[in-house]
């Protein structure tokens, strides 16, 4: 693997062992071979990890097939991968939901294959969706970007928008759920509100109060497992069509869509803002204006 960057204009003047370490993320194992076969050039020469980089330098390095463990990962049908946006680095795909963002068993096929078949190689899950709900997954398409992007979720840097449908009314346009989730003692399939359980943070906005139900806008500060779900749950604003949080047992879908992901590129620092609707979603949702 070879991979070119020039540094961006607002580049913060730093020396190679600290883009590589610090700001890459780049494990020590592969900084070494890196050192040892001289596979990072600086405008085409060979540099000390001291070496000063700055705005407009050109970098170059070169991984060898054995510097990284290879990722196999099972091509799937190239039909479904429904890609919205691709780079060297970066995938972001649409899930459908009732699809897995990656396989569990051997024998499954999932998100992850169908994005690696379009693609012709593997790629790696940098988060994933719950299998119910639609939306935008971003996946790495190599190893130097995928700890990076890890960072950058942990750290809130990958921003998430949500769309759902709730049963029931809000009493203000715009709040902020506080509430922290551990995992349910009596339910290993579920999560609840609990004063023990880690910080989780979901900021909501209405966008439309229809006769039983509210259309809401959601963001979140933190990631944990079922977090909206179970934050709206607490609420007593089930989302429609949950049948884990809700008591919801005919609708045809869980009304929960992942609609945008924004970043700033980890190379290019440029922001990327993808969005994609979902169809079955805003059917449902035309079902509750018409009534």
């Amino acid at each position: 693997m070879e991979f070119n960057f020039i540094l961006p204009k607002n580049f913060e003047e730093q020396s190679v062992k600290q883009l590589l370490e610090e700001k890459w993320l780049l494990p020590r194992k592969q900084r070494h071979f890196l050192r040892q076969k001289k596979h990072f050039l600086l405008n085409g020469q060979t540099v000390s990890d001291e070496t000063l980089l700055v705005s407009g330098d050109k970098i170059k390095i070169i991984f060898d097939k054995e510097d990284f463990n290879e990722l196999s990962v099972e091509f799937g049908d190239k039909s479904q991968a429904n890609i919205i946006y691709e780079d060297e680095h970066l995938v972001i795909a649409n899930k459908p939901e009732g699809m897995k963002t990656h396989p569990n068993q051997a024998d499954e096929l999932a998100l992850q294959n169908h994005v690696a078949a379009a693609i012709g190689q593997p790629v790696f899950v940098v988060h994933r969706l719950d299998q119910a709900t639609s939306g935008l997954v971003l996946f790495a398409k190599n190893q130097l970007v995928l700890p990076i992007l890890g960072k950058m979720f942990e750290e809130n840097q990958i921003h998430r928008e949500y769309v759902a449908l709730v049963r029931g009314h809000f009493p203000q346009k715009n709040m902020t759920i506080d509430r922290p989730i551990g995992r349910d003692r009596h339910d290993k399939r579920k999560q609840v509100v609990s004063k023990t359980g880690k910080k989780a943070i979901t900021h909501l906005s209405v966008l439309t109060a229809y006769k039983k139900s509210s259309l809401v806008k959601l963001n979140l500060d933190t990631g944990r497992t079922h977090q909206i779900r179970v934050h709206l749950s607490s609420l007593t604003r089930p989302i429609i069509g949950d049948l884990l949080y809700g008591n919801d047992k005919y609708e045809a879908r869980l009304m929960l869509h992942a609609r945008q992901i924004r970043l700033r590129h980890p190379f290019t620092d440029e922001w990327i803002e993808i969005s994609a609707p979902s169809e079955t979603f805003d059917r449902r949702c035309q079902q509750e204006e018409d009534n």
